[in-house]
């Protein structure tokens, strides 16, 4: 059997291996990148914070679009239609947020 050379050896360290939670996220773009704010708003929480930042060049950004696209495909095949409603950028705010 040949070996792949073209195999990757992806390293986790144990605290990013523990991941974090974010209900909300926040995309912004410029002419050569994209930022994904992730933030967990809490319920009751006067402000939100940012937990996570990813900035990734166009070409990225629409593989991962294209990622989780398939991703989606996949989970509502086996699981059912995850209901969204009709248009996520136009959801409403979190609920019973105080301010």
């Amino acid at each position: 059997m040949e070996e792949n050379k073209n195999s990757l050896q992806i390293d986790i360290e144990e605290s990013a291996s523990r991941g974090v939670y974010a209900n909300l996220a926040m995309i912004t773009h410029s002419d050569t990148e994209f930022m994904l704010d992730f933030i967990f708003i809490q319920p009751q929480a006067a402000k939100a914070q940012v937990l996570s930042r990813v900035i990734s060049s166009p070409a990225h950004a629409k593989r991962l679009l294209w990622a989780l696209k398939d991703n989606v495909a996949k989970y509502e095949a086996r699981f059912g239609v995850i209901p969204a409603g009709d248009n996520p950028a136009e959801a409403s705010p979190p609920t019973d947020v105080y301010q």
